[in-house]
């Protein structure tokens, strides 16, 4: 499970639109990497718009924003065009990425348990080192405080 200042796993993942993107391609920019657990899911909307909400703030702040979850291509699509997103989101369909960034866990919903993603976002430093890790993410706020974390780098 890697951690602040290890090397950010690198990946290469088809995305929305029918691209791949390759991680470590973005640098010398920093990366905001966040996993999320379904596409139109009240918090995972909620938390996509509001990093696509900022975009415009974390491109001035040098930083590209980039969803992932294990949703298809096509899902992506349909998220992306029904919430009118503007950022890229990629598609971890074997749990391969998911796997290397610690964040595939046993969770629980009424008493039932399963693997899935847990919402954490990385702040991957335009060296592609990991400068922050948040985990257990909430949503409210989230984005907002993550922009301040890429200013602040």
């Amino acid at each position: 499970m890697p951690d602040t200042s290890d090397i950010a796993p690198d990946f290469t993942l088809p995305r929305d639109g029918g691209d791949t993107l390759t991680l470590s391609s973005l640098r010398p920019k920093a990366v905001v990497l966040f996993f999320y657990p379904r596409d139109n899911t009240s918090g995972c909307t909620k938390e996509a718009v509001a990093f696509s909400g900022l975009k415009d703030a974390f491109d001035a702040a040098g930083a590209t924003i980039v969803g992932i979850s294990k949703d298809s291509v096509a899902s992506h699509d349909k998220f992306r065009d029904k919430q009118g997103l503007s950022v890229p989101l990629v598609s971890d369909a074997d749990d391969e990425t998911c796997e290397a960034y610690g964040v595939w866990k046993e969770k629980s919903m009424y008493g039932k348990t399963f693997l899935g993603i847990e919402r954490s976002t990385f702040l991957i430093d335009g060296e592609g080192r990991i400068a922050r890790v948040w985990r257990k993410v909430k949503v409210p706020g989230h984005a907002e405080e993550v922009l301040e974390a890429v200013k602040a780098l």
